[in-house]
């Protein structure tokens, strides 16, 4: 049994929730961080120094940092599942794992917090117009990949999928005007076909 510790509404624990159910695999969830706190304690921070989420242990092995999970699972356990069978689809899949924490998160997550976690009175239109912007012409990159591709790396859904789809749900659940992104929102239709998608992604945006 697999133990993921964090609160489902972080970006970060639903990648392994979502992968978890994709490789139907069984793990009990604990709620840390956030509201829950926890993260402070000397106990979690011996299995997570950094004090963040999630963390999962899995018999004695202690793994934290999300898109180091998402690989060590699905290797370990996806017998094929998830990772595309060519090193050439892999490193494929890999680039986009490694784009949304570089690039896609860091540009989404400021409109993100105006809009969610922010109180209306406090934001700074010009700002949030600023930050709109960005996002849009980050996640254009990602329509631009996805024209003639039914998935990131790809025809089939892997690992590349599922970062950049927790963070494409929340811009498409935000309440702001944004450009048509065909390609983009194609394959959103696609991922939210997948039940473990609506199950730990399509949440109330927190």
């Amino acid at each position: 049994m697999i133990k993921i510790w964090g609160r489902r509404t972080s970006s970060n624990v639903q990648k392994v929730l979502w992968c978890c159910d994709e490789l139907e695999l069984d793990y009990e969830q604990v709620d840390v961080g956030g509201p829950f706190g926890g993260t402070a304690t000397s106990e979690y921070r011996k299995l997570n120094p950094n004090g963040l989420v999630p963390t999962i242990e899995d018999g004695g092995f202690v793994l934290w940092e999300s898109n180091a999970i998402l690989r060590y699972l699905a290797d370990k356990y996806g017998a094929g599942r998830l990772s595309p069978a060519t090193p050439e689809g892999r490193a494929e899949a890999d680039r986009w794992m490694c784009w949304e924490q570089s690039t896609l998160t860091p540009a989404v997550w400021p409109v993100y917090f105006s809009m969610v976690r922010m109180p209306e009175k406090k934001r700074d239109p010009e700002v949030l117009a600023r930050d709109i912007e960005a996002a849009v012409e980050t996640l254009e990159i990602l329509d631009r990949h996805l024209a003639g591709r039914a998935h990131v790396a790809g025809a089939e859904f892997s690992l590349g999928d599922i970062p950049a789809g927790i963070w494409t749900h929340r811009w498409f659940a935000l309440p702001i005007e944004r450009p048509a992104q065909p390609n983009l929102e194609a394959w959103y239709e696609r991922l939210k076909e997948r039940a473990a998608y609506r199950k730990h992604v399509m949440v109330e945006l927190s």
